[in-house]
């Protein structure tokens, strides 16, 4: 149940996604830049580690996967575990970083105009964000139909719903790249209206995403199911005796 390469690429790929990204917040690379900082990193270890963990890097994405059995709950809690744990350190090293420059790292928060004001409609936001992004995953890494692309594929995913919904929310799409920095910054972990917006609401994208993909998949199996079906009824074929041609007997004349 427990591997440890798969926990430590998890760990790994979980902490570049939030280092790089908080990152990208805290030096003001503006809206493209740290949309970008999150693309790349996650089109990046989606190559570096795809083929060891399927590089989830993301509560709500293993949370996803389990629901399709792409792997199991049990192995989804070592997932979580080493997802959050390299959210934290990342987190923990850039405020170290900071504190010793004297600065914050609330830039590097996940947070938007909504989250305060509108915590309903933040949660939604995040649903329908996380959505896309898992549905890309379903699609093309594991749906097959991505090819090399799959990765870039889902990096861009995710770079173009931080454009979207970083003003309202931030654009967490990721429990992990909330709760991480939340530990050490913003949003506030003892606000109930943190987890309804950055725990809930990824789960239901993620829950909406695989239910969607299900129901696509599954009208193609049956389209394969009723092609195997058919039945080829053959008329049987009536073989036609031969007609022998009756032979005439010849009349003898006899002469006496």
């Amino acid at each position: 149940m427990f591997n440890s390469k798969v926990f430590l690429a998890e760990f790994i790929g979980t902490f570049a996604l939030v280092f790089v990204g908080m990152s990208a917040g805290i030096v003001n690379a503006g809206l493209l830049g740290v949309a970008l900082a999150h693309g790349f990193t996650l089109a990046v270890f989606a190559y570096a580690y795809g083929h060891i963990s399927g590089t989830h890097v993301n509560p709500a994405v293993t949370f996803g996967l389990a629901l399709k059995g792409v792997v199991t709950w049990g192995q989804a809690i070592f997932y979580w575990i080493a997802q959050f744990a390299g959210a934290i350190l990342a987190a923990f090293l850039l405020k170290t970083f900071l504190d010793a420059l004297g600065g914050p790292i609330d830039a590097g928060a996940t947070i938007g105009a909504l989250t305060d004001k509108a915590p309903i409609l933040a949660m939604v936001m995040e649903a329908v964000l996380t959505f896309f992004l898992l549905n890309t995953i379903l699609h093309t890494a594991v749906g097959g139909k991505g090819g090399r692309f799959a990765g870039w594929a889902i990096g861009t995913t995710y770079a173009f719903a931080i454009l979207a919904g970083a003003p309202f929310t931030g654009a967490s799409l990721n429990p992990a790249r909330t709760f991480g920095p939340a530990i050490f910054s913003l949003p506030s972990i003892t606000n109930p209206n943190t987890y309804l917006i950055y725990l809930f609401g990824p789960l239901i994208g993620a829950t909406l995403a695989v239910l969607v993909y299900n129901f696509f998949t599954s009208s193609d199996e049956i389209e394969e199911d009723e092609e195997e079906e058919v039945v080829v009824v053959e008329e049987p074929v009536v073989e036609e005796m031969p007609v022998k041609a009756e032979k005439k007997s010849a009349a003898r004349k006899t002469t006496k």
